[in-house]
């Protein structure tokens, strides 16, 4: 898996190369403008007779924008440089490429070079850009962007012409994503190195575009760091992870889900989650539901297998199911509740009951969570199963006291500190969905879209990960695969409906052909 990591992270991996292995930080500065002006090329065209504009802060991401505008000036560009700073502010290598672009404006590229020093007038200066270059903040960034650097950002989101950022689109701080009160909205953000954490959630995913990342030829064996807890999860990640059947597997034998679902109103969720059980692999699932809403999902699902469960007045299982269940928890290896269960204050005394008792497998999710949030969730700590929880931000932050706008804001390390606190996995959904494990170790997913924001698609994650856990994936496995196969599915659809038209099912019914990527080795 590759490293995903914070500003500080690769601080230490710049300072190692420097250091350890003696490369210069003028070189490594190179390599990135480089890497930027060849993607500019890649992406927007051929490069001569176009009008570039960089923006440059005044430490090494500005040192980059120097590079990539003398980079750009010579494959034929017309480029105007503003800098924030005056010259005198500028040290180090950032200086030095610089007095570089400095001498090359005296001597002959003045007609296509300007080097501009930043004022409340210089944006009347500016000859009309075709492309332009964020090199103001870096990763070193954090907190809200303050004037004039706004107002600039500002004016470059109103363009709505192609706009790269280098390592990361100035306002968003690189370690979570977070963005104060407004970030470049970049088309492309060629990242330096590794991936940010903050490229892949929060905002920053929002307004990072294409994600590009440049090789620096910094030697791998800085990157290979066991310090480094958090990872991206790709195809080759997952596909090494699936389970293989025996040639003498048979039903019971490849994995059993117990699912504890559905009430009056709430039978879709059942249906949705026992059938991506099977569809993940599971031989067999057992679909547990309340007497009351038996006959309907009996006609509504043909493979698994339902049982009728004592029911509450209100339609939701009841407390006098208890015993029925004990006698199925020795045939499943793995427990999923929540999906469609109802908030009836008399399941959540079963669900207690499930938490103090239970000593398997266990994915709660959904109603599952919300019972837990008023239960306590000390109560997980406690519990002798392995459980995995599965919240979205809401939920995650109904269970921790906070809000959701904080979970948001940090979702890596929030995931990480329950997962700790806990002893479980927590599986925090959204844009980054990230999986965190009781070591400390965060994978974060690279598929799915917003299209996915769709009523049951929750289901169809809980109904995943429990049937790949049952085939003896671990749970934190099962997860990240999971999260993963879940997003390529997601992808798929959108390439067959668009994204505003994408459904629950269509994520169930494209998950055998994700699957089946996944192990060909095909892309999407």
């Amino acid at each position: 898996m590759q490293p995903v990591v914070t500003a500080d992270e690769m601080r230490s991996c710049d300072e190692a190369a420097i250091r350890t292995y003696r490369m210069p930080g003028i070189l490594l500065m190179e390599h990135a403008g480089t890497a930027v002006a060849q993607s500019l090329a890649a992406r927007f065209g051929p490069v001569e007779g176009k009008r570039v504009l960089v923006f440059c802060g005044k430490g090494n991401n500005g040192g980059d924008g120097y590079v990539v505008a003398r980079q750009l000036l010579n494959r034929g560009a017309t480029v105007d440089v503003v800098s924030f700073a005056p010259a005198a502010q500028i040290k180090g290598d950032a200086r030095v490429n610089f007095d570089i672009l400095l001498t090359m404006a005296k001597r002959g590229s003045g007609e296509r070079l300007r080097l501009l020093r930043f004022s409340t007038g210089t944006m009347q200066k500016l000859r009309k850009p075709d492309v332009v270059v964020d090199a103001m903040f870096g990763t070193g960034f954090s907190g809200a962007v303050r004037q004039p650097y706004l107002r600039v950002i500002e004016w470059i989101n109103s363009l709505r012409i192609p706009v790269i950022a280098i390592d990361i689109p100035s306002g968003v701080t690189a370690s979570n994503g977070a963005v104060e009160n407004n970030a470049v909205r970049a088309d492309v953000t060629v990242t330096m190195g590794l991936r940010k954490i903050g490229l892949l959630t929060g905002q920053g995913g929002e307004v990072s575009g294409h994600i590009e990342v440049a090789d620096l030829g910094i030697p791998l064996a800085i990157y290979h760091n066991p310090r480094f807890r958090t990872m991206l999860v790709e195809p080759d990640d997952v596909r090494r992870a699936l389970p293989r059947r025996s040639l003498r597997a048979h039903k019971y034998s490849v994995g059993k889900v117990l699912m504890i679902a559905g009430s009056k109103g709430f039978t879709g969720a059942a249906a949705m989650a026992a059938m991506s059980a099977l569809r993940a692999g599971a031989g067999a699932v057992m679909l547990a539901v309340p007497e009351s809403v038996y006959p309907i999902l009996a006609r509504k699902v043909s493979e698994p297998i339902v049982v009728p469960l004592p029911s509450t007045t209100e339609g939701s299982i009841a407390l006098g199911a208890w015993d029925k269940i004990v006698e199925r928890l020795d045939w499943a290896d793995v427990v999923a509740l929540g999906p469609g269960l109802s908030m009836n204050s008399e399941t959540r005394k079963l669900v207690e009951r499930f938490l103090l008792h239970f000593r398997g497998n266990m994915v709660i999710d959904a109603d599952g969570l919300g019972h837990l949030a008023r239960i306590g969730v000390g109560v997980v700590k406690g519990s002798r199963a392995q459980i995995v929880l599965t919240p979205h931000a809401g939920e995650f932050a109904r269970l921790t006291g906070s809000d959701a706008r904080t979970v948001e804001s940090d979702r890596v390390e929030l995931a990480r500190q329950l997962a700790r606190r806990l002893a479980c996995t927590v599986v925090l959904k959204g844009a980054g969905t990230v999986t965190a494990t009781p070591d400390g170790r965060a994978y974060l997913n690279s598929t799915g879209n917003p299209g996915m924001a769709t009523v049951g698609s929750g289901d169809i994650l809980t109904g995943i990960i429990s049937g790949l856990w049952a085939q003896g994936m671990t749970a934190g496995t099962a997860s990240y695969a999971g999260v993963y196969l879940h997003g390529l599915a997601g992808d798929l659809a959108r390439r067959r409906y668009g994204e505003r038209s994408v459904v629950a099912q269509d994520l169930a019914a494209y998950l055998a052909e994700a699957v089946r990527q996944v192990e060909s080795g095909g892309l999407v």
